[in-house]
């Protein structure tokens, strides 16, 4: 299933680094950004999310909230989190629910490994419809953060 520009983003509910449960329709009025990513402690999620961690007022400044998610637990992603001083939400999608919901979930992964979330990149707008969506098939490409940073400007 691949989402369009333009249609609704589909509503989840997951557990944050921290066990809260996140709502994505809670972020209304704000900008989103989802980043889907395969798995922590692995060397391409760590060279994005530490970009994004490093540029991250780029994002705050267009009034965008970053939250990064992938098929890890809770538990990994708060330690990560801790580690490596990521300055924005984590979210475990560990059920598969909102990588499936994204067309974001590899069917199979390296090693046979199945259910991985894609990486990929998604725009979500003040009012909860898609503005930019990028899933990449390829693993150890990052999605186009400049892309997402002038979609996000045009959304300002």
């Amino acid at each position: 299933m691949t989402l369009q520009i333009g249609s609704a983003a589909p509503d989840f509910t997951l557990p944050d680094s921290e066990k809260n449960l996140i709502e994505l329709s809670s972020f209304r009025g704000r900008n989103v950004v989802l980043l889907f990513f395969p798995f922590a402690y692995t060397g391409v999620c760590t060279t994005e999310l530490c970009g994004v961690r490093d540029t991250l007022h780029d994002y705050t400044s267009l009034n965008a909230e970053v939250l990064a998610i992938s098929v890890d637990s809770p538990f990994t992603l708060k330690q990560w989190k801790t580690e490596q001083g990521f300055n924005f939400t984590m979210l475990s999608d560990f059920n598969k629910e909102a990588s499936t919901a994204y067309g974001s979930l590899y069917e199979t992964f390296s090693v046979g490994l199945k259910g991985v979330s894609k990486r990929s990149a998604f725009v979500i707008d003040r009012e909860g419809v898609i503005r930019y969506a990028e899933v990449l098939d390829n693993a150890g490409e990052i999605p186009n953060l400049d892309a997402v940073k002038a979609t996000l400007s045009s959304l300002a």
